[in-house]
């Protein structure tokens, strides 16, 4: 890495950060010098990093995770709020109340609870980076509990990040679209990926080691004036339909 997006001596906290996203933006912060801690119900292949387990809807299990990174490396730098679920491809007329309290459990409630308690530990100049998705800002056909629970990130986002300004703690959003991970991989969002890789104007879906590119982007020194944005990683996907989209449509 170069040295002018060094994390050299800092501690991040990822949760979900044993698979998937979390997993590549943990490798990725370690490469840059971060001491890493890993919050999630699984642990992480690599014996580099300290394991808490961690279920994010607990707001004990959160507060407990943020506590042992501070005690066992001295200092809380950097949260990445990432642990999420998703759960069935369901129209609104079809929606669950228990799919719904899913999500909002862990992927909103969670970050709330990151931020919280985060807020409590972090150090003076810190950076937070919560993961929400393109789907809370491009409506998406059966993702209403998962779409509404990445939404909600988006204000808490904004929030966190006004308050926490004066202490010149940065909070940023990242929107990803689908990303070629186990949970978009899974039966049943086959279509949907298809479509969204010839919608999108770049022609794929995401990398995991894209999000955690441009995770570390936000949570560098470098990148001390971006604060309360979301940012979207779609491909061009929120920019506009591709033009291959265009061509298929007219065979």
């Amino acid at each position: 890495m170069t040295s002018q997006f060094s994390l050299k001596d800092k501690t991040a906290v990822i949760t979900g950060g044993s698979q998937g996203i979390g997993a590549a933006i943990a490798e990725r912060l370690s490469a840059a010098g971060a001491n890493i801690v890993v919050g999630d119900l699984n642990e992480p292949d690599s014996l580099a990093f300290t394991f808490v387990k961690t279920n994010v809807a607990s707001e004990d299990d959160v507060e407990n995770l943020l506590a042992t990174a501070v005690k066992t490396h001295g200092t809380l730098d950097i949260l990445v709020n990432n642990a999420g679920i998703h759960t069935d491809y369901n129209r609104i007329e079809e929606l669950e109340a228990s799919a719904l309290e899913k999500c909002l459990n862990v992927n909103t409630k969670g970050v709330a609870h990151g931020l919280k308690h985060a807020a409590k530990l972090m150090a003076d100049g810190g950076a937070i980076v919560n993961m929400s998705s393109a789907s809370a800002v491009l409506g998406v056909s059966g993702l209403s509990p998962y779409a509404a629970s990445k939404a909600a990130v988006l204000a808490l986002t904004q929030t966190s990040a006004v308050e926490l300004a004066p202490r010149n703690i940065r909070v940023n959003a990242i929107c990803p679209g689908s990303v070629r991970t186990p949970m978009a991989l899974a039966d049943g969002g086959e279509d949907l990926l298809a479509v969204e890789a010839l919608a999108t104007p770049l022609g794929r879906i995401c990398e995991p080691e894209e999000v955690a590119a441009m995770t570390h982007f936000l949570v560098a020194p470098d990148c001390g004036y971006v604060t309360g944005q979301s940012i979207n990683l779609c491909g061009g996907l929120t920019a506009g339909l591709s033009d291959a989209l265009w061509e298929k449509l007219g065979e």
